[in-house]
C-alpha cells in the first residue's frame, strides 16, 4: 500500500546541495514546487550560505535564519576509501549531531528530518541469502560504514525531538558523479576511447540505481508517512562488474582490456550488495524505471562535467 502524499513543508534545507547528490535532489524538489535551502563548505558553491557543518554556533545561526520545514542531509564524506579516517567520523557523525542540535532550537520544528546513512552498514550479512532488508543483522567492515552506523545510532537519540527518518542508498550513479567512483571511472575511459582498465575485484555484484530515480525518492518521502522510520533505497537488481563492462563496451562499439590492480582490491570486500525495496515501495511507490543501460547511455552521452 502507498501511503497517502501530504505536501506539508515547503522550505526544505538540503545540506550538501552542491554535491552530486544534492544537486539533482535540489532539482526534484523545485521542479515540484518546494523552496530549497542549501548549505555548502565550499567557497563560491551556489548556495544559499556558506557553513561548516563542525561550525556549531555558525550552523545554528543559520538554520535559524531559514527556518525549514523539512530537511534532507545529504552532507558527508562518502567515498569509502578516503583517506582521513579521522574526517570520516567527524563530518558524519559530530556533523550529524550539530545539525540536529541546530534543528531542535527552532521555535518550529520541521516536519522531517531525512538522514542518509548507507548500504554499506549491512556489510557481508553473513548468514543471510537474498536481498537485504532493512531488519538484516548490520555488520559494517570499513569506516565509512561504521561512521554512517553510529550515526544512525546517535541521531536515534534525537527522535523523540524530531521526525527522523533514516535512508540507506545502495549503490547509484549518473552525470556529474566523480571518477573516483567505479561507474563514472569506467564510462570515463570509454568516453575517452581508452584501450585499457585497472580495476579492483571484478567478481562483486552490487546495485546501479539512476540519482533521478533516488533524488525522486527523497521527495517521496518527505511527502508520505507511516509509522516506519528506516528505509532502503535500491531497485533490488545487482549487475557484476563483468556486465557493466559488456553494457559500455556495446554502447561504445569497442572492446576494452581489463586488468585487476591489487592496489584497488579493498580488504573486508563486500561480494553481493542486494537490496530488498518492499518496504520503500510500501511507503513511495515504484521508483521510476530507468534501467541500467539508460543509466550508463546518459553518462557515455553527457558533455564531460566541470
Amino acid at each position: 500500500m502507498v501511503f497517502p502524499s501530504e505536501r506539508p513543508s515547503a522550505r526544505v534545507l538540503v545540506t550538501g546541495l552542491e554535491g552530486f547528490t544534492g544537486r539533482y535532489v535540489g532539482a526534484e524538489l523545485r521542479q515540484a514546487g518546494y523552496e530549497v535551502f542549501g548549505l555548502s563548505s565550499k567557497v563560491g558553491a551556489d548556495t544559499d550560505d556558506l557553513v561548516d557543518l563542525l561550525d556549531a554556533n555558525a550552523l545554528a545561526q543559520i538554520v535559524q535564519k531559514i527556518r525549514p520545514q523539512a530537511v534532507i542531509h545529504l552532507a558527508a564524506i562518502a567515498f569509502v576509501a578516503h583517506g582521513d579516517t579521522e574526517a570520516i567520523y567527524r563530518t558524519n557523525i559530530m556533523g550529524t549531531r550539530n545539525l540536529l542540535s541546530a534543528l531542535v532550537s527552532l521555535q518550529e520544528h520541521p516536519s522531517c528530518v531525512l538522514l542518509a546513512s548507507s548500504a554499506n552498514v549491512y556489510g557481508n550479512a553473513q548468514g543471510c541469502e537474498g536481498p537485504l532488508d532493512e531488519l538484516t543483522p548490520l555488520a559494517p567492515l570499513n569506516d565509512y560504514a561504521v561512521s554512517k552506523l553510529a550515526m544512525e545510532y546517535m541521531a536515534r537519540t534525537w527522535a523523540e525531538r524530531l521526525p527522523i527518518l533514516f535512508s540507506r542508498p545502495f549503490n547509484y550513479t549518473g552525470v556529474g558523479q566523480s571518477p573516483q567512483f567505479l561507474i563514472p571511472k569506467i564510462v570515463d575511459h570509454f568516453r575517452r576511447g581508452e584501450r585499457h582498465i585497472e580495476l579492483g575485484n571484478l567478481d562483486v555484484w552490487r546495485e546501479f540505481t539512476d540519482v533521478r530515480a533516488v533524488a525522486w525518492a527523497y521527495r517521496r518521502l518527505l511527502e508520505t508517512h507511516n509509522e516506519v522510520d528506516t528505509f532502503n533505497i535500491c531497485t533490488g537488481s545487482t549487475y557484476s562488474l563483468r556486465e557493466v563492462i559488456a553494457m559500455m563496451e556495446e554502447i561504445a562499439g569497442y572492446s576494452i582490456d581489463v586488468s585487476v590492480n591489487p592496489a584497488f582490491v579493498r580488504t573486508n570486500e563486500v561480494r553481493r550488495l542486494q537490496g530488498s525495496s518492499v518496504r520503500l515501495q510500501g511507503r513511495i511507490g515504484t521508483l521510476p524505471p530507468y534501467s541500467l543501460r539508460e543509466t550508463l547511455l546518459w553518462m557515455y552521452q553527457a558533455p564531460p562535467h566541470g
